[in-house]
């Protein structure tokens, strides 16, 4: 089978994990420190925070903007649920912007619009879906009217740049960026995920929730009297001065980190190969359309999406990816638009209301991209997909 998305390990980052392991350091030492430190010097940002899961990072971002009650989070209505559950895990309400159709990112001028009429919005995050960037100074400047904080969901997106430069996550248009390290991501730790940011004093708060709430060196002290015996710091003392989470990464995937992120740029330059292969296929075929119109150079290329005429014209597009499926050859659909959900729709949400994102998810369809993926390989999706549509 060819999957629509694999990771790629190979015998550097099997043996750093096993070095790693005969170290006797699993978890809170140096080796974290070095991947913050690589990971915050290959995005230009002052500080980084690795942390479990790109979902944590999202959960640990609005938690340390200071989101909480009655605090509005808007989002793109095309993204994974985790993007709007992160408002939900701090007590704020999630809602939603459309997309732009040439770049399938949240519009700005919906989001401003929408901003206007939805109270008290505290944070935007804007998704830079399959690794391009958003347009992120129009979307920055309609936070500060707003007063609201920029928490950019780069899941998708590490290695890219924004189409003025500068790489993303390195926050230049926001307060923190959330990166994801899963496995089918362009580099991977297993599960993992790093929030980096410019701002000292988010940076301090995000390294107390991440372990409970707990004091780090340097931190001042609330209960002095405890701390000290005759003036020195008493060496087992320290202060749960909030409510923080378990959400440390560990030496092991922080090992595996370090060694991906070395080979990060081949991985990158392998991915730009395939989609302009790609682009080339899909030129000349009115029925196979490039979900993302530009970008091509700067994004991150985390997925391929296309767009088709399902069910008009051609097979629908579950009968599409069935029979791709039967001939070997894995599809997925990302995503279906947050509001349709049924726990969303509960909460008074509906798809229809996004016109731009429900016209996407009838059309929308990510094909195999991953770095290992051979040229014949990807010839023979090409083949089967351009004979099924017609």
């Amino acid at each position: 089978m060819i999957p629509s998305g694999r990771h790629y390990l190979d015998e550097e980052d099997i043996q750093a994990v096993v070095n790693q392991m005969r170290s006797g350091s699993l978890t809170q030492g140096a080796t974290i420190d070095k991947f913050e430190s690589a990971i915050a010097e290959f995005v230009n940002a002052r500080y980084a925070v690795a942390v479990t899961s790109g979902t944590a990072a999202l959960h640990l971002a609005c938690a340390a903007a200071g989101v909480g009650s009655g605090d509005v989070v808007v989002t793109s209505t095309i993204t994974f649920v985790a993007s709007a559950n992160c408002a939900l895990y701090v007590g704020a309400s999630p809602q939603f912007a459309d997309i732009s159709p040439d770049t399938l990112n949240m519009d700005p001028v919906d989001l401003e619009r929408r901003c206007a009429h939805l109270g008290r919005v505290r944070a935007i995050i804007p998704v830079h879906l399959a690794g391009l960037a958003c347009d992120m100074p129009a979307i920055k400047a309609i936070a500060e009217l707003h007063n609201a904080v920029v928490i950019e969901d780069a899941s998708h997106a590490i290695g890219g740049y924004y189409p003025g430069g500068g790489r993303i996550g390195c926050c230049s248009y926001s307060d923190m960026t959330v990166f994801s390290f899963h496995p089918v991501k362009q580099m991977t730790t297993g599960e993992g995920g790093m929030v980096t940011t410019n701002d000292e004093g988010i940076y301090r708060k995000l390294l107390r929730l991440r372990s409970h709430g707990i004091n780090k060196v340097g931190d001042p002290l609330e209960l002095e009297d405890e701390a000290y015996t005759e003036g020195r710091h008493n060496r087992w003392y320290y202060e749960m001065q909030g409510l923080g989470f378990n959400y440390r990464m560990t030496e092991i995937q922080a090992a595996l980190g370090l060694s991906q992120l070395a080979k990060l740029e081949r991985f990158l330059t392998r991915r730009r190969e395939l989609v302009a292969r790609y682009d080339r296929a899909f030129a000349g075929d009115a029925s196979i359309r490039r979900g993302q119109i530009g970008g091509r150079d700067s994004s991150a290329h985390h997925l391929y999406v296309i767009r088709a005429p399902f069910g008009r014209g051609c097979v629908s597009r579950n009968e599409f990816m069935q029979r791709l499926f039967d001939a070997g050859v894995i599809t997925q659909v990302h995503y279906i638009p947050v509001p349709l959900q049924p726990y969303y729709q509960r909460l008074g949400h509906r798809a229809a209301d996004y016109p731009q994102g429900w016209s996407y998810y009838s059309e929308g369809l990510s094909i195999p991209l991953f770095f290992g993926l051979t040229d014949l390989e990807q010839d023979f999706v090409i083949e089967k997909m351009q004979t099924l549509i017609r």
